[in-house]
Protein backbone atom coordinates (compact mmCIF):
# COMPACT_ATOMS: atom_id res chain seq x y z
CA UNK A 1 0.00 0.00 0.00
CA UNK A 2 2.81 2.52 0.89
CA UNK A 3 4.76 1.89 -2.31
CA UNK A 4 1.35 2.79 -4.40
CA UNK A 5 1.23 5.86 -2.38
CA UNK A 6 4.48 7.17 -2.69
CA UNK A 7 4.21 6.51 -6.51
CA UNK A 8 0.69 8.92 -6.49
CA UNK A 9 2.72 11.29 -4.33
CA UNK A 10 5.90 11.34 -7.08
CA UNK A 11 3.56 11.64 -10.05
CA UNK A 12 1.40 14.31 -8.24
CA UNK A 13 4.63 16.59 -7.60
CA UNK A 14 5.64 15.83 -11.31
CA UNK A 15 2.58 17.31 -12.80
CA UNK A 16 2.70 19.98 -10.73
CA UNK A 17 6.34 20.90 -11.84
CA UNK A 18 5.33 20.48 -15.49
CA UNK A 19 1.86 22.27 -15.23
CA UNK A 20 3.70 25.52 -13.37
CA UNK A 21 6.35 25.33 -16.29
CA UNK A 22 3.90 24.96 -18.65
CA UNK A 23 2.32 27.91 -17.77
CA UNK A 24 4.61 29.83 -17.50
CA UNK A 25 6.52 29.35 -20.94
CA UNK A 26 2.57 29.71 -22.42
CA UNK A 27 2.56 32.73 -20.94
CA UNK A 28 5.27 34.77 -23.18
CA UNK A 29 5.52 34.43 -27.24
CA UNK A 30 9.20 36.40 -26.67
CA UNK A 31 11.69 33.79 -26.82
CA UNK A 32 14.51 35.49 -24.29
CA UNK A 33 11.38 36.08 -21.67
CA UNK A 34 9.96 32.26 -22.56
CA UNK A 35 13.33 30.78 -21.54
CA UNK A 36 13.71 33.22 -18.32
CA UNK A 37 11.17 32.04 -16.73
CA UNK A 38 11.43 28.48 -17.67
CA UNK A 39 14.69 28.89 -16.02
CA UNK A 40 13.21 30.14 -12.61
CA UNK A 41 10.48 28.09 -12.81
CA UNK A 42 13.29 24.36 -12.91
CA UNK A 43 15.61 25.96 -10.55
CA UNK A 44 12.92 26.28 -8.49
CA UNK A 45 10.83 23.60 -8.08
CA UNK A 46 14.02 21.05 -8.24
CA UNK A 47 15.89 23.40 -5.76
CA UNK A 48 18.82 24.36 -7.65
CA UNK A 49 21.22 27.07 -7.34
CA UNK A 50 22.12 28.14 -11.05
CA UNK A 51 21.03 27.29 -14.69
CA UNK A 52 21.69 28.26 -18.44
CA UNK A 53 20.41 27.65 -22.21
CA UNK A 54 22.63 27.65 -24.70
CA UNK A 55 21.02 27.54 -28.46
CA UNK A 56 22.12 27.25 -31.72
CA UNK A 57 21.62 29.85 -34.34
CA UNK A 58 19.83 29.66 -36.84
CA UNK A 59 21.74 30.37 -39.56
CA UNK A 60 25.24 30.16 -38.58
CA UNK A 61 24.53 26.79 -36.57
CA UNK A 62 26.68 28.60 -33.72
CA UNK A 63 25.79 28.35 -30.18
CA UNK A 64 24.86 31.56 -27.96
CA UNK A 65 24.27 31.77 -24.21
CA UNK A 66 20.09 32.72 -24.74
CA UNK A 67 19.40 32.75 -20.82
CA UNK A 68 21.14 32.48 -17.84
CA UNK A 69 20.09 32.75 -13.99
CA UNK A 70 22.26 32.97 -11.08
CA UNK A 71 25.87 32.76 -12.95
CA UNK A 72 28.59 32.24 -10.73
CA UNK A 73 31.09 35.63 -10.72
CA UNK A 74 33.76 33.40 -13.02
CA UNK A 75 31.36 33.57 -15.32
CA UNK A 76 28.86 36.22 -15.16
CA UNK A 77 32.05 38.84 -14.74
CA UNK A 78 33.58 37.15 -17.96
CA UNK A 79 31.38 37.04 -21.29
CA UNK A 80 34.24 35.49 -23.15
CA UNK A 81 34.35 32.55 -20.71
CA UNK A 82 29.95 31.82 -22.14
CA UNK A 83 31.37 31.86 -25.92
CA UNK A 84 31.89 29.47 -28.05
CA UNK A 85 31.68 25.53 -28.06
CA UNK A 86 31.77 23.23 -24.56
CA UNK A 87 32.37 19.67 -23.51
CA UNK A 88 28.77 19.20 -23.39
CA UNK A 89 28.12 21.70 -26.50
CA UNK A 90 30.79 19.37 -28.86
CA UNK A 91 29.08 15.97 -27.46
CA UNK A 92 25.35 17.37 -28.12
CA UNK A 93 26.69 18.35 -31.80
CA UNK A 94 28.25 14.93 -32.08
CA UNK A 95 24.74 13.33 -31.52
CA UNK A 96 26.30 11.41 -28.56
CA UNK A 97 24.12 13.16 -25.63
CA UNK A 98 20.72 11.00 -25.37
CA UNK A 99 18.52 12.06 -22.87
CA UNK A 100 20.00 14.17 -19.47
CA UNK A 101 23.22 13.16 -18.49
CA UNK A 102 23.74 12.55 -14.49
CA UNK A 103 25.56 15.82 -12.63
CA UNK A 104 28.41 12.80 -11.55
CA UNK A 105 29.04 11.97 -15.62
CA UNK A 106 29.23 16.13 -16.55
CA UNK A 107 32.08 18.31 -15.64
CA UNK A 108 31.42 21.93 -16.63
CA UNK A 109 34.89 22.88 -18.70
CA UNK A 110 33.76 26.36 -18.63
CA UNK A 111 34.37 26.11 -14.60
CA UNK A 112 37.38 23.19 -14.57
CA UNK A 113 40.44 24.63 -13.28
CA UNK A 114 38.85 28.04 -12.08
CA UNK A 115 39.33 28.18 -8.11
CA UNK A 116 37.77 31.81 -7.53
CA UNK A 117 34.47 33.01 -8.23
CA UNK A 118 32.35 29.88 -8.86
CA UNK A 119 30.01 29.34 -5.65
CA UNK A 120 31.73 25.46 -5.37
CA UNK A 121 30.33 24.36 -8.69
CA UNK A 122 31.62 22.11 -10.76
CA UNK A 123 29.16 19.84 -12.41
CA UNK A 124 26.24 20.18 -14.14
CA UNK A 125 23.27 18.24 -15.61
CA UNK A 126 22.44 18.63 -19.55
CA UNK A 127 19.28 18.45 -21.22
CA UNK A 128 19.51 18.38 -25.00
CA UNK A 129 16.61 20.36 -26.44
CA UNK A 130 15.20 19.60 -29.70
CA UNK A 131 11.92 20.21 -31.98
CA UNK A 132 11.35 16.52 -33.10
CA UNK A 133 14.81 15.65 -34.93
CA UNK A 134 15.95 19.57 -35.14
CA UNK A 135 18.54 20.28 -32.42
CA UNK A 136 18.03 23.78 -30.86
CA UNK A 137 20.49 23.84 -28.03
CA UNK A 138 20.94 22.63 -24.38
CA UNK A 139 19.90 23.43 -20.49
CA UNK A 140 22.46 23.02 -17.64
CA UNK A 141 21.02 22.95 -14.17
CA UNK A 142 23.45 22.63 -11.30
CA UNK A 143 23.70 23.43 -7.74
CA UNK A 144 26.73 23.56 -5.88
CA UNK A 145 25.85 20.83 -2.75
CA UNK A 146 23.55 17.95 -5.51
CA UNK A 147 23.78 14.74 -5.43
CA UNK A 148 23.11 12.61 -8.05
CA UNK A 149 19.84 12.74 -9.49
CA UNK A 150 17.49 9.94 -9.27
CA UNK A 151 15.47 8.30 -12.61
CA UNK A 152 12.83 10.16 -12.47
CA UNK A 153 14.01 13.81 -11.81
CA UNK A 154 16.00 12.91 -14.90
CA UNK A 155 13.19 11.73 -16.89
CA UNK A 156 11.36 14.93 -15.62
CA UNK A 157 13.69 17.18 -16.50
CA UNK A 158 14.04 15.44 -20.18
CA UNK A 159 10.06 15.99 -20.14
CA UNK A 160 10.71 19.84 -19.38
CA UNK A 161 13.68 20.14 -22.51
CA UNK A 162 10.75 19.05 -24.77
CA UNK A 163 8.47 21.66 -22.89
CA UNK A 164 11.51 24.19 -23.82
CA UNK A 165 12.21 22.82 -27.47
CA UNK A 166 8.56 23.64 -28.32
CA UNK A 167 8.41 26.92 -26.65
CA UNK A 168 11.68 27.49 -28.58
CA UNK A 169 10.27 26.97 -32.10
CA UNK A 170 6.69 28.66 -31.24
CA UNK A 171 8.70 32.07 -30.19
CA UNK A 172 10.75 31.90 -33.31
CA UNK A 173 7.50 30.90 -35.30
CA UNK A 174 5.77 34.71 -33.98
CA UNK A 175 9.04 36.58 -34.42
CA UNK A 176 9.22 35.34 -38.01
CA UNK A 177 5.20 36.44 -38.33
CA UNK A 178 6.16 39.62 -36.64
CA UNK A 179 9.17 40.03 -39.38
CA UNK A 180 6.65 39.33 -41.97
CA UNK A 181 4.56 41.90 -40.40
CA UNK A 182 6.86 44.29 -40.51
CA UNK A 183 7.53 44.36 -44.15
CA UNK A 184 3.78 44.23 -44.86
CA UNK A 185 3.76 47.59 -43.04
CA UNK A 186 7.04 48.96 -44.56
CA UNK A 187 5.14 47.69 -47.74
CA UNK A 188 2.03 49.81 -46.94
CA UNK A 189 4.11 52.78 -45.43
CA UNK A 190 5.67 53.08 -49.18
CA UNK A 191 2.21 53.09 -50.96
CA UNK A 192 1.26 55.76 -48.20
CA UNK A 193 3.74 57.83 -48.62
CA UNK A 194 3.25 57.47 -52.56
CA UNK A 195 -0.30 57.78 -52.21
CA UNK A 196 0.11 60.62 -50.08
CA UNK A 197 2.52 62.56 -52.74
CA UNK A 198 0.21 62.02 -55.93
CA UNK A 199 -3.01 63.24 -54.38
CA UNK A 200 -0.88 66.13 -52.40
CA UNK A 201 0.66 67.25 -55.57
CA UNK A 202 -2.74 67.06 -57.40
CA UNK A 203 -4.62 69.16 -55.26
CA UNK A 204 -2.01 71.90 -55.15
CA UNK A 205 -2.01 71.77 -58.96
CA UNK A 206 -5.57 72.29 -59.18
CA UNK A 207 -5.57 75.35 -56.56
CA UNK A 208 -2.73 76.66 -58.63
CA UNK A 209 -4.50 76.36 -61.84
CA UNK A 210 -7.65 78.02 -60.40
CA UNK A 211 -5.26 81.27 -58.89
CA UNK A 212 -3.93 81.26 -62.20
CA UNK A 213 -7.33 81.43 -63.33
CA UNK A 214 -8.48 84.01 -61.14
CA UNK A 215 -5.19 86.37 -61.75
CA UNK A 216 -5.71 86.55 -65.64
CA UNK A 217 -9.57 87.13 -65.18
CA UNK A 218 -8.51 90.14 -62.51
CA UNK A 219 -9.64 89.05 -59.62
CA UNK A 220 -8.95 91.26 -56.34
CA UNK A 221 -5.96 90.61 -54.24
CA UNK A 222 -7.84 89.55 -51.07
CA UNK A 223 -9.51 86.23 -52.94
CA UNK A 224 -5.93 85.40 -54.14
CA UNK A 225 -4.61 85.53 -50.87
CA UNK A 226 -7.17 83.79 -49.64
CA UNK A 227 -6.59 80.89 -51.61
CA UNK A 228 -3.36 81.32 -51.55
CA UNK A 229 -3.46 80.83 -47.75
CA UNK A 230 -5.37 77.79 -48.59
CA UNK A 231 -2.40 76.04 -50.94
CA UNK A 232 -0.43 76.76 -48.10
CA UNK A 233 -1.78 75.03 -45.23
CA UNK A 234 -2.79 72.45 -48.18
CA UNK A 235 1.08 71.88 -48.61
CA UNK A 236 1.83 71.93 -44.95
CA UNK A 237 -0.76 69.09 -44.46
CA UNK A 238 0.19 66.88 -46.82
CA UNK A 239 3.97 67.55 -45.98
CA UNK A 240 3.09 66.77 -42.02
CA UNK A 241 1.71 63.24 -43.84
CA UNK A 242 4.95 62.17 -45.60
CA UNK A 243 6.85 63.04 -42.24
CA UNK A 244 4.82 61.11 -40.04
CA UNK A 245 5.15 57.43 -42.60
CA UNK A 246 9.19 58.25 -43.08
CA UNK A 247 9.66 58.54 -38.99
CA UNK A 248 7.31 55.18 -38.99
CA UNK A 249 9.31 53.67 -41.64
CA UNK A 250 12.47 55.02 -40.39
CA UNK A 251 11.49 52.99 -36.77
CA UNK A 252 11.36 49.71 -38.56
CA UNK A 253 14.19 47.33 -37.93
CA UNK A 254 17.60 46.51 -39.48
CA UNK A 255 16.55 45.51 -43.20
CA UNK A 256 16.50 41.34 -42.22
CA UNK A 257 20.33 41.91 -40.90
CA UNK A 258 21.76 40.68 -37.48
CA UNK A 259 22.81 43.73 -34.85
CA UNK A 260 26.33 41.86 -35.36
CA UNK A 261 26.15 42.67 -39.37
CA UNK A 262 24.49 45.98 -38.91
CA UNK A 263 27.34 47.19 -36.21
CA UNK A 264 29.56 45.63 -38.64
CA UNK A 265 28.20 47.27 -41.71
CA UNK A 266 28.74 51.00 -40.22
CA UNK A 267 32.23 50.33 -39.64
CA UNK A 268 32.76 49.54 -43.33
CA UNK A 269 30.54 52.12 -44.52
CA UNK A 270 33.87 53.59 -46.28
CA UNK A 271 32.69 56.76 -44.94
CA UNK A 272 33.94 58.58 -41.65
CA UNK A 273 36.61 57.38 -39.69
CA UNK A 274 38.28 54.05 -39.18
CA UNK A 275 35.93 51.91 -36.75
CA UNK A 276 37.10 48.65 -35.44
CA UNK A 277 33.81 46.49 -34.05
CA UNK A 278 34.07 43.61 -31.11
CA UNK A 279 30.72 41.90 -30.03
CA UNK A 280 31.13 39.85 -27.49
CA UNK A 281 28.79 37.52 -26.10
CA UNK A 282 26.51 37.90 -29.48
CA UNK A 283 22.90 35.96 -29.51
CA UNK A 284 20.00 37.51 -30.37
CA UNK A 285 17.75 40.36 -28.46
CA UNK A 286 14.25 41.51 -28.52
CA UNK A 287 13.79 43.78 -31.79
CA UNK A 288 13.67 47.22 -29.67
CA UNK A 289 17.07 46.78 -27.88
CA UNK A 290 18.94 45.23 -31.08
CA UNK A 291 17.24 48.37 -33.56
CA UNK A 292 17.60 50.94 -30.33
CA UNK A 293 21.85 49.69 -29.94
CA UNK A 294 22.08 49.88 -33.80
CA UNK A 295 20.80 53.87 -33.97
CA UNK A 296 22.75 54.48 -30.41
CA UNK A 297 25.90 53.30 -32.42
CA UNK A 298 24.83 54.67 -35.63
CA UNK A 299 24.42 58.45 -33.75
CA UNK A 300 27.44 57.93 -31.80
CA UNK A 301 29.77 57.51 -35.14
CA UNK A 302 28.40 60.54 -36.82
CA UNK A 303 28.91 62.80 -34.10
CA UNK A 304 32.44 61.20 -33.48
CA UNK A 305 33.05 62.25 -37.29
CA UNK A 306 30.61 65.56 -37.72
CA UNK A 307 31.48 67.13 -34.31
CA UNK A 308 34.77 65.50 -32.76
CA UNK A 309 36.64 64.88 -36.13
CA UNK A 310 37.66 61.87 -34.82
CA UNK A 311 39.95 59.53 -36.97
CA UNK A 312 39.70 56.31 -35.53
CA UNK A 313 37.28 54.87 -33.37
CA UNK A 314 36.51 51.26 -31.05
CA UNK A 315 32.93 50.07 -31.01
CA UNK A 316 32.48 47.08 -28.39
CA UNK A 317 28.90 45.29 -27.72
CA UNK A 318 29.14 43.16 -24.70
CA UNK A 319 26.07 41.36 -24.77
CA UNK A 320 25.79 39.28 -20.98
CA UNK A 321 22.73 37.85 -19.36
CA UNK A 322 21.34 41.00 -17.45
CA UNK A 323 22.48 43.97 -19.82
CA UNK A 324 23.97 44.47 -23.55
CA UNK A 325 26.74 47.04 -23.23
CA UNK A 326 27.56 49.06 -26.30
CA UNK A 327 30.91 51.12 -25.91
CA UNK A 328 32.15 53.76 -28.13
CA UNK A 329 35.87 55.65 -28.04
CA UNK A 330 36.91 57.97 -30.31
CA UNK A 331 39.99 60.36 -30.69
CA UNK A 332 38.37 63.17 -31.46
CA UNK A 333 38.75 66.54 -30.14
CA UNK A 334 36.88 65.69 -27.00
CA UNK A 335 34.69 68.47 -24.86
CA UNK A 336 34.23 69.67 -21.40
CA UNK A 337 30.57 67.62 -20.35
CA UNK A 338 29.26 70.07 -17.81
CA UNK A 339 30.22 73.28 -20.49
CA UNK A 340 28.19 71.82 -22.91
CA UNK A 341 24.49 72.83 -23.61
CA UNK A 342 22.29 70.07 -23.61
CA UNK A 343 21.43 70.64 -27.55
CA UNK A 344 24.93 70.06 -28.45
CA UNK A 345 27.06 66.96 -30.06
CA UNK A 346 23.92 65.00 -29.79
CA UNK A 347 23.80 63.61 -26.42
CA UNK A 348 20.13 64.62 -26.13
CA UNK A 349 19.54 61.82 -28.88
CA UNK A 350 21.82 59.45 -27.70
CA UNK A 351 20.34 60.04 -23.87
CA UNK A 352 16.10 59.58 -25.27
CA UNK A 353 17.14 56.27 -26.81
CA UNK A 354 19.23 55.01 -24.19
CA UNK A 355 16.48 56.07 -21.66
CA UNK A 356 13.41 54.69 -23.99
CA UNK A 357 15.31 51.14 -23.45
CA UNK A 358 15.68 52.00 -19.52
CA UNK A 359 19.16 51.91 -19.61
CA UNK A 360 21.61 54.93 -18.49
CA UNK A 361 24.38 56.34 -21.10
CA UNK A 362 27.72 57.26 -19.46
CA UNK A 363 29.46 59.89 -21.00
CA UNK A 364 33.42 60.50 -20.60
CA UNK A 365 35.55 63.25 -22.52
CA UNK A 366 38.05 65.54 -21.87
CA UNK A 367 39.13 68.50 -24.43
CA UNK A 368 41.71 66.90 -26.77
CA UNK A 369 41.62 63.67 -25.50
CA UNK A 370 38.62 62.05 -27.15
CA UNK A 371 35.36 60.59 -26.12
CA UNK A 372 33.80 57.48 -24.36
CA UNK A 373 30.26 56.74 -24.17
CA UNK A 374 28.62 53.74 -22.63
CA UNK A 375 25.56 52.86 -22.93
CA UNK A 376 24.02 49.83 -20.52
CA UNK A 377 20.86 48.39 -21.87
CA UNK A 378 18.78 45.92 -19.18
CA UNK A 379 17.68 42.73 -20.65
CA UNK A 380 14.59 41.20 -20.04
CA UNK A 381 16.24 38.05 -19.76
CA UNK A 382 17.90 38.57 -16.87
CA UNK A 383 16.53 35.52 -14.60
CA UNK A 384 17.73 36.82 -11.86
CA UNK A 385 21.38 36.47 -12.23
Amino acid sequence: MEQPIATLVQRNRELTILNAIAHQLNGSAELSAALAVALEQITAHFDLQTGWIWLLDEESGKSYLAAARNLPPALADDPRSMEGDCYCLHTFRKGDLQGAANVNAVVCSRLDGRTVGTAGLRHHTSVPLYAQKKKLGMLNVVSSDWQELTAEDLRLLETVGDMIGIAIERARLFEQSAELGAVEERNRLAREIHDILGQGQAAVLMQLEAMDALFEAGAKREKLRRILSQLMAMVRANLEEVRRSVSDMRAASLEGRSLEEALEGLASSGTGPDVEVEIVGARPLPSRVEVGLYRIAQEALANAWQHANAQRVRLELEIAPAAATLRIADDGRGFAPDQLSGERFGLVGLNERTRLLGGRLDVVSKPGQGTRIAAVIPLEADGGN
